[in-house]
């Protein structure tokens, strides 16, 4: 079992590269989209503890299946411990199960990410950022955190950090395939 955690900011490639990678491996995606779009659509409103309670039944069901492995996306913010802790949870549930963890880090440029921010794969796997200025104002409201680690700061053994500014995901996905044996 694998599991593949992509980080990064708002619009960095976390989907889009996770959907490359799954195309190259074994591998399965739930985007962290897949869990805040269903509970949304449900309680007509943001529950993020209903979020992670659904994501904690898929993650350990997951685990515990005979699947290959799983990419998952989230946004960490490394100025919030509480983030970190979640992380670590994640990957215990899949250790406990005796899979290979990996931490992959995306980062782009603003510009970049704005400009990603509009494009036809994102708006269609991500019903709730169609609304275009809101989602602007989430990328650009992470000024107020950082989604950037700090080096060394990550625990992961299997830790890859990639600029993909400049970089298609799918290059991007053979990159990680690559580095992990995927």
């Amino acid at each position: 079992m694998k599991l593949v955690i992509i980080i990064g900011g708002g619009a960095s490639g976390k989907m889009t590269v996770g959907q490359e990678l799954c195309k190259i491996t074994d591998l399965r995606l739930f985007h962290n989209h897949m869990s805040i779009d269903l509970v949304t659509r449900v309680f007509g409103r943001y529950d993020g503890g209903t979020i992670n309670d659904v994501r904690k039944v898929i993650f350990e069901n997951f685990a515990k299946s005979d699947c290959y492995g799983l990419v998952f996306t989230y946004i960490w913010d490394f100025s919030a411990p509480k983030d970190g802790e979640y992380i670590n949870s994640v990957r215990k549930i899949f250790e406990d199960e005796g899979a290979d963890v990996y931490l992959v880090e995306l980062i782009a440029d603003l510009d970049e990410r704005l400009m990603r921010n509009r494009t036809e794969n994102r708006l269609t796997h991500k019903p709730g950022k169609r609304d275009i200025a809101f989602s602007e104002a989430l990328i650009m409201d992470e000024k107020t955190c950082r989604v950037e680690s700090l080096p060394g700061e990550t625990e992961f053994e299997n830790y890859l950090r990639i600029d993909n500014t400049n970089l298609p995901a799918e290059e991007a996905a053979k990159i990680i395939k690559e580095k992990f044996g995927l």
